[in-house]
């Protein structure tokens, strides 16, 4: 069954657009076709691939932990990207949010293993 809509899925997309935004924001001085890609990548990927029951809609059907593995791409980049594009204090928060994403996941990321 989908997940109900709660805090864990806010504070995941809230940390999801902080990766869509700060990836390519940190990427576009070295390489504008990089940061196309990063969020090509970013959204594209867990568009496509999801687990069956997880998600209403499956393109890509996969195991729960390659979706838990794209949920922790999205906050690695997340907290990477906007400590290198962003102010300390904009990356410091960004850092929480991602940290209190990962609390409230884990009770998903169980059932996504089972």
């Amino acid at each position: 069954m989908p997940e109900k809509a709660g805090i864990g899925s806010a504070l995941r997309f809230t940390t999801e657009l902080a990766a869509w935004i700060a990836t390519p924001w940190a990427l576009a001085p070295h390489s504008v076709a990089l940061a196309v890609l990063s969020v090509i990548v970013l959204v594209g990927l867990p568009t496509v691939f999801a687990t069956p029951g997880d998600k209403r809609q499956v393109i890509v059907a996969v195991p729960g932990f390659v979706t838990i593995l794209l949920v922790a791409l999205q906050l690695v980049a997340a907290v990477a990207a906007s400590w290198v594009a962003w102010a300390p204090a904009v990356a410091a928060v960004v850092s929480v949010l991602a940290a209190a994403t990962v609390v409230t996941e884990i009770p998903r990321w169980r059932r996504l293993v089972r």
